[in-house]
């Protein structure tokens, strides 16, 4: 079968570096939280705090390569009904063995739920996460300045956590979809390491 290419080797790297940061981010996180004891209090805030700074400046990385190259356009919304369609393949479609509505380009990488879900993911929960995440670490800072001093710590860390989980969530769901979502096992898995996607 053929070929075509599809994720760059940036792509590529910043999508492993980005899944790796956050994948720790969460132990190191969950573990402030009191969840569980792996590498122990101290430790664990120190490791999370330097993963942060780490996948901030990737972000900020990654948002200007998506705005030099023009990839920004692949998390453009489509329509309702497009968004729909995806929907029905996901929740019915997959288990069915029906053929999956859209079809992958250079151009379209995403269908229509990934367009909107990464989207979400870029506007939504990772501002809420990192704003959340640089308010806690400078709190003694902005605790005693007057523009902030109304916002309680407590509030900046359920903010934080509800963000935590909401990107747990999607990783749970990236994993399985990636996995499942393919008519050839681990398809998706094998094009974000060659860069190369099965073509149509």
């Amino acid at each position: 079968m053929s070929s075509q290419a599809m994720y760059t080797r940036f792509e590529r790297l910043w999508h492993w570096s980005q899944a790796g940061l956050i994948i720790f981010l969460l132990l190191t996180g969950f573990e402030v939280h009191g969840s569980y004891t792996l590498f122990g209090f101290g430790k664990a805030v120190a490791l999370h705090r330097l993963a942060a700074w780490a996948l901030i400046g990737l972000w900020i990385l990654a948002w200007f390569w998506h705005l030099t190259t023009g990839e920004w356009k692949q998390y453009i919304p489509s329509t309702p009904e497009r968004i729909l369609a995806q929907t029905r393949y996901y929740a019915f479609g997959i288990f069915q063995g029906k053929p999956h509505p859209f079809h992958k380009d250079k151009q379209h990488k995403l269908n229509p739920l990934q367009s909107l879900t990464y989207l979400s993911l870029h506007v939504l929960i990772g501002p809420a996460i990192w704003i959340s995440g640089l308010f806690y670490l400078f709190s003694a800072q902005w605790q005693h300045s007057a523009t902030f001093a109304w916002l309680p710590l407590s509030v900046v860390a359920i903010v934080h956590t509800a963000a935590a989980f909401l990107t747990l969530a999607f990783l749970i769901a990236h994993v399985y979809l990636a996995l499942t979502m393919d008519e050839k096992p681990f398809a998706s898995l094998r094009a974000m390491i060659t860069g190369n996607e099965p073509a149509d």
